[in-house]
């Protein structure tokens, strides 16, 4: 299992998009896709949401495992910039974003993989999770609630507006009557938290899975807002698979009891 590099040049998005429309091509003529299980090997291009990263990370060693050949290649990036790689014409087979919101900017989009796999029922969705506030083990802004993120003096990292942490971000904001001024907009949520742990700033908003995955790096602090700004994850199959079985078997794996118990390990919440 791989990760892929998030961004790409103009040239480099031509060329995917014509191998997506290759790749397109070969499933039309074999029926919609290669072996139901990836017997045959081939990669498996999956587009997730960057907090979903270190799940995402873990499952694909057990789906690797489970299917010699294959190949699970991770691109993790703030859920809007990858519906745009998607809608572009970056070669895609699943699609996992951080709120139902930006799944729609796929599903209505006119790139190459828009939409869904014919037959593979849509988009589930298979987790939740709720913003809290990051700030380093000593904090040294002194925060203990959200009022204090718009304090004189403490420096503040969001999510960037157009990615669902911080549409969220802004949810919480108008819950609770308070507009926090940031010193820094981040392009997803891994990145916020990036800027806590290394005591660039003195508080983020990161996602509670977050908090869990940076152990004793920050300290999370519960906001009573946060209820009103719960993410609601979706997962599907798109329509320009290459192989849509081998697509729906790691969507069924996300789905399945082992992937349940992997996202509650790392603090998401149920649908």
């Amino acid at each position: 299992m791989r990760e892929r590099a998030p961004r790409r040049t103009p040239r480099t998005l031509c060329a995917l998009a014509a191998a997506a429309l290759a790749a397109t091509a070969c499933g039309a003529q074999d029926g919609g896709g290669g072996s139901p299980a990836g017997d045959g090997g081939g990669e498996l291009h999956v587009f997730a949401a960057a907090s979903l990263t270190d799940v995402f990370t873990a499952l694909a060693e057990d789906f690797e495992e489970d299917r010699p050949g294959v190949e699970v290649v991770l691109n993790f990036a703030g859920s809007s910039e990858l519906a745009a790689q998607i809608n572009s014409g970056a070669p895609a087979d699943v699609f996992a974003a951080a709120d139902t919101a930006t799944m729609r900017q796929v599903v209505e989009g006119e790139g190459l993989d828009a939409g869904w796999a014919s037959g593979s029922g849509g988009a589930a969705v298979f987790a939740t999770n709720t913003l809290r506030i990051a700030v380093p083990p000593d904090n040294p802004g002194g925060v203990e609630d959200f009022a204090d993120l718009a304090g004189d003096g403490v420096s503040v990292a969001l999510c960037a507006e157009e990615v669902p942490c911080g549409a969220a971000t802004a949810a919480a904001m108008e819950a609770a009557g308070v507009a926090v001024t940031p010193d820094t907009y981040e392009r997803d949520v891994r990145a916020v938290l990036t800027k806590v742990e290394l005591g660039e700033v003195d508080a983020g908003l990161v996602y509670a899975t977050d908090v869990a995955s940076a152990g004793d790096r920050v300290t999370g602090i519960d906001f009573p807002e946060a209820d009103e700004a719960v993410n609601e994850y979706p997962i599907g199959v798109l329509a320009g698979t290459a192989d849509a079985g081998l697509a729906s078997a790691w969507v069924d794996l996300v789905l399945s009891g082992t992937g349940e118990r992997v996202l509650a390990e790392a603090g998401f919440g149920t649908p």
